[in-house]
């Protein structure tokens, strides 16, 4: 009764002053028939009240003066709340539906990834209080999202967990990220090789399938993002994670070896999967080891034909079409001629697969790195200032957006999303080296945070640095420093392409390889069981390159973040026994008891 009375009382109030109650006549949705996601949008009427209104969308990409609202995801509920200039207000929620295939699944699939994000990228320390997360403007004020929503930086749990398992891994082995870094370069030039040791790769051509799964577009758009989101301090703490990452490597990939099974036909199976199963049980944790393993190895099997695959060949292509418009709207054929052009590869198993990224790898990065270089030294006159602002930046408690813990979150991030150590996906590939000293493959492994994070992403930062390339705003990573690039070389352009389309193919095969060995883990060593996985794989190359994926390769990413949780649990149980094993091999090595190489037989 009480309500009642409240709303004709402001009914009459509304009347008595010639005025209307503001209301939300109705909201007309557009959803056009191309079939693409996040292309939707809508408009909202309004009725009564006193103008100007003020619309705050829940999309926080769109203005608060703007009675529209465009590309927005189909298959969710959005929100839209309406101020009148009296401060009256109306809220309303609405859905638009989805039609097409790749509109359902990327509805169903977003706020699963809002769940798991915020777990995996939620930030425990703002939420008990410990900081003031919210990003200011130079007048002190919160500065807001185009819709009025306060901006926040965060501090990602999942990549504090990467990091400070970094840092741990890095003390325990007394810095062998530094101390070994020279062996690692002679075990990878091959000076230590041993033919005849269990095994079906090289200690190079195991490096190089594990770099070409984390060399790739995260060094070329991502690194660009953290530079204009964190400015150039970015850079220093990404080289820090960096270095830090490459302790992580070590210890992964050593247990990699060591607890790998030979098959009966020579191959081998290894990775997180079976140095958690078999290392735990050592250790009288067998419960617990099968659960993590099992954990990884269905959180791999996803990220392979997500962010190992989809995303891939759905970038391949994106960058090729955007270079080459006629072969806009052939994104099927494209998929069919790169499913074709991976299952040559793969249907060979590792041993093909080394032997193409061990020829593509280094030549894409000694092309990259030299176009780098060329860049860098054209602007040699900004060396200094350059230098300056990735100092500065890097300890300046107002850098750019969100302060100093913006800076560092965003350089740990990048690194740690790109070279991917603590994940424990290199461990898989480098379980086939051959080698009978398990330690040797883990000083191999290391180098690949250095190459990826050290060298090639800061090399991509220092070409936006020193072009000046960072602070240009609405560009995305990839056209940002494709721009850059350009600067100096007008052609790059169009090698960036290629190198990303090469770089897209040998991820693609890498982790089809890793996908492999986690599906096997849990469906059986099966010939069957490989060729419907290999089968499964090329039908989600083509998937990839003909429909939009949105929320279905952000819940892959995801996956693969997820991988570190039960890898890095098992790591720090275990990292005992590595440290063991390594002052024994350091041990031996300096008493000339490893790498015997036999008398040659006189002629």
């Amino acid at each position: 009764m009480k309500k009642l009375l409240t709303i004709l009382s402001v009914a009459i109030a509304g009347v008595a002053y010639g005025q209307t109650p503001l209301k939300i006549d109705n909201i007309e949705i557009h959803n056009s028939e191309s079939g693409e996601i996040n292309d939707a949008h809508a408009t909202v009427h309004v009725a009564g009240g006193v103008a100007p209104y003020t619309y705050y969308w829940s999309d926080q990409n769109t203005s608060t003066e703007a009675k529209q609202a465009f590309k927005l995801t189909e298959g969710v509920g959005h929100s839209i709340r309406v101020v009148d200039a009296e401060g009256n207000e109306v809220s309303q929620e609405f859905e638009i539906p989805s039609e097409s295939i790749a509109e359902k699944f990327n509805g169903a699939f977003t706020p699963i990834v809002g769940g798991v994000g915020s777990v995996l990228l939620g930030d425990p320390f703002a939420a008990l209080g410990l900081y003031d997360n919210v990003i200011y403007d130079d007048n002190g004020e919160p500065a807001r999202h185009a819709n009025g929503d306060i901006q926040t930086k965060s501090i990602p749990f999942i990549v504090v967990w990467l990091v400070l398992g970094a840092l741990f891994f890095t003390l325990r082995m007394k810095f062998i990220n530094v101390r070994g870094f020279k062996h690692a370069i002679q075990l990878a030039r091959g000076k230590y090789d041993e033919p005849n040791a269990p095994g079906e790769v090289t200690h190079f051509q195991a490096l190089a399938t594990a770099v070409s799964a984390t060399v790739g577009l995260g060094n070329i758009a991502g690194v660009a993002v953290a530079i204009s989101v964190g400015g150039p301090g970015a850079t220093f703490w990404m080289i820090v994670a960096g270095l830090l990452g490459m302790s992580s490597k070590f210890v992964e990939c050593t247990l990699g070896v060591k607890y790998r099974t030979i098959n009966e036909d020579g191959s081998v199976s290894g990775g997180p999967m079976h140095y958690l199963r078999r290392g735990l049980e050592g250790k009288n944790l067998g419960a617990l080891g099968k659960v993590l393993a099992g954990m990884f190895a269905i959180l791999a099997i996803g990220a392979s034909f997500g962010g190992g695959n989809m995303f891939q060949a759905n970038q391949a292509y994106e960058q090729l079409a955007g270079q080459f418009p006629e072969l806009a709207g052939k994104g099927f054929y494209f998929g069919i001629i790169l499913a074709i052009l991976v299952g040559i590869v793969i249907i060979g198993g590792i041993k093909s697969i080394a032997r193409v990224t061990e020829k593509i790898v280094p030549l894409m990065a000694v092309i990259y790195i030299i176009a780098a270089l060329v860049v860098v030294f054209s602007h040699i006159d900004h060396l200094g200032a350059a230098f300056g602002a990735i100092i500065d930046g890097a300890f300046d408690a107002d850098a750019l957006k969100g302060g100093f813990i913006g800076v560092l979150i965003q350089g740990f991030r990048r690194a740690a999303f790109s070279n991917e150590a603590g994940v424990g996906s290199a461990a898989i590939a480098h379980s086939a080296a051959k080698t009978k000293h398990p330690v040797a493959e883990g000083f191999v492994a290391l180098l690949e945070p250095f190459i990826d994070t050290v060298v090639v992403c800061t090399l991509t930062a220092l070409v936006l640095i020193f072009t000046d390339m960072h602070m240009v705003q609405g560009i995305g990573g990839a056209q940002l420093t494709s721009d850059a690039f350009a600067t100096v070389i007008d052609w790059f352009p169009f090698v960036l392409v290629i190198a990303i389309f090469l770089f897209a193919f040998s991820t693609m095969i890498s982790w089809s390889y890793y996908g492999l060995k986690a599906w096997t883990f849990i469906f059986g060593e099966t010939k069957k069981m490989e060729i419907t996985y290999k089968l499964l794989f090329l039908v989600f190359v083509v998937i990839g390159s003909t429909v939009g994926l949105g929320a279905v390769i952000d819940f892959s990413d995801m996956m693969i973040l997820a991988m570190a949780f039960p890898n890095i649990t098992g790591l720090l149980i275990m990292s005992g026994e590595v440290k063991n094993d390594l002052a024994q091999y350091i041990k031996d090595l300096k008493a000339g008891k490893l790498f015997r190489t036999p008398d040659k037989v006189k002629a």
